[in-house]
This record gives structure tokens, sequence and C-alpha cells, in this order.
């Protein structure tokens, strides 16, 4: 869980991915040696701060976006969101303008629900602020911010570790509309001629999905996938005896937006351990759900 708590530690907040993208540039150059196949790294200018790494042959991408939710400062120390965070009166919140450090206190208007910070000096307009980050383990738990998707880039580098033939892709702007996939998509399939993806990301404790009860294969969100490409997951799945759950929900989304509404013929299927307290300074993930999502995905990286 070190490593966890090191992505969770890297602020980098839709739009400012990097500072996250150098360290995971860092990391793969480091542990490349290491892993069973040296992938080929794919990053530049024209990938903005995304990362690909292409191993053997591949048939599948397994995308993971390495944004988070945050804070933008407006004016008079008011914020703006940076997707969709939770915000209650009290949360530690921080970042760096050019004056310095900042760790301040989020304040929500309790009539108009403006949200504010509290801090000992103005801050300047644009400066990005995040949750301060409290990594918290136990023998059966992790609980930090920005588990949603620090855990999903953290499988997806275990991934890499015993990976053969497949794509790994670490994109950016998810939490606040996307942006990348759409074009790291096209240039997956034009080249590598690969069009099914598995979106390492992290999905929601409701009442049909609980934890530690094993990773989640999502059916549907707001978009629906092809249903074949989903069965043939689950029939991998069920062969294996992995513990997994299975969701049904109407709304919510991930990198699959840009995928199912892209110009190339792309099957996806959002696969991922559950959270609760969703969107806050304390997500919290039961460690057999992200035992589970790690497995599933050797699995299915193996034989879809």
């Amino acid at each position: 869980m070190h490593l966890l708590q090191t992505l969770c530690q890297i602020a980098a907040p839709s739009g400012n991915e990097a500072a996250l993208s150098q360290y995971l540039q860092k990391y793969i150059r480091e542990q490349q040696s290491t892993w069973r196949v040296q992938p080929e790294v794919i990053v530049g200018e024209e990938f903005q701060d995304c990362i690909i790494l292409v191993f053997g042959k591949p048939r599948t991408a397994v995308f993971a976006h390495i944004d988070s939710i945050g804070f933008t400062v407006r004016y008079d120390q008011q914020l703006v969101r940076i997707g969709g965070p939770r915000a209650e009166t009290g949360y530690r919140l921080v970042g760096r303008d050019a004056q310095g450090d900042i760790d301040c206190t989020l304040t929500v208007n309790p009539q108009t629900s403006e949200l504010g910070v509290e801090f000992t000096r103005p801050i300047e307009r644009g400066t990005e602020l995040t949750f301060r980050c409290d990594f918290r383990e136990t023998e059966t738990t992790v609980q930090s911010c920005y588990l949603d998707n620090r855990l999903g880039v953290w499988n997806a580098l275990r991934l890499a570790e015993t990976l053969e033939n497949g794509i790994i892709v670490f994109s950016c702007w998810e939490e606040h509309g996307g942006g990348s996939v759409a074009y790291l998509a096209k240039y997956i399939y034009e080249r590598f001629g690969v069009r099914q993806a598995l979106i390492s990301d992290i999905t929601w404790v409701t009442e049909g999905v609980h934890p530690g009860e094993g990773v989640v294969i999502s059916l549907r969100d707001s978009l629906i996938p092809r249903r074949s490409y989903v069965e043939r997951i689950r029939r991998i799945a069920e062969a294996s005896g992995i513990p997994h759950q299975l969701e049904v929900e109407g709304s919510g989304g991930s990198d699959a937006k840009e995928l199912q509404h892209g110009a190339q013929p792309w099957d996806w299927c959002f696969v991922g351990a559950p959270e609760d307290e969703v969107h806050s300074p304390n997500e919290i993930v039961d460690k057999q759900d992200i035992a589970s999502m790690l497995a599933l995905y050797q699995a299915l990286m193996k034989d879809l």
C-alpha cells in the first residue's frame, strides 16, 4: 500500500496532471526492468500528460485516469468545483500559489451553498486546491482522498508487472468532462488495431454493491456497453473463481464515454472495486476488493 499512499499524496486535479504524470514516467523507467515484458512507452507533447504502455502483441487496452476532483480559487476566496467533490465546512484543502504553500479550510455558506476558504491571506485566483491527504490503513481497508482513481492507477501499475500482451493507458481530465481518451483511442486503434477496453476505475458502494464481496463488473451506468462483450467478461470471471459483483446503474460514467461516442468501434466494460464516502477526503475501499480487482484484470488480459 506504500505505492498507493504515494499516488494519493500527489495533487493532480483535472487539467493539472503534470506532477503525477512525471511521477508515473519516473516510476515506469525505474521499475520496468523487473516486469515480465518490457513495454514501449509512448509519451510526448502530442499526448499532453497522458501515457501509453504497449506490451507484446496487444488485444485489449486498460484505461486508468490519473486526474482527480478538486477546487479552483475564484475571487474573494470563493471556490469553483473541479468535477464533483463533496463539500462540507471544515474540510482541509491544500495547494500552492506564487506566495507559497496553502493549507486552508473549506467553508460552505448555509444560505447560498457558495463555497469558500478560510486562510491567513488572499489566495491567487486560478489556484487549484485539493483535499489534504490523510491515508489510513487497517488490516481490512484503506481510506484516503483520491482512491478514485489512484487505486485504478495502482491496479494498472501492478498489472504491468506480469502483463505479456496488452496496452495500459493513463488518461487525463476524466473527472471534469474528459477530452483525452478520444485522441488516445484513435491513436491506439489506428496504430495497433486494438478496439476492446477495460476501464480501471472505482465505483460506488450501493444497496446492491457491498464492500468485501469482490470487484464490480458494471453491466451499465449512464451508458450501455455492448452486451456480447460484457458476457465474455462475465464468463471469464465466473471460470476464474475470483469474487466479483454485478452492477446496474442509470447514472455515472467514466473514460468509456469517449470510447462509445468516438468514431472507432470500441467495446468496453467498467471493472473496478467499490468505495464508500465517494468524492470526499474519506473514500474507503475493502482490501479484499482491491485484491480481486487486480486478480480479475490479470485473468481478463490473458483470456480476452
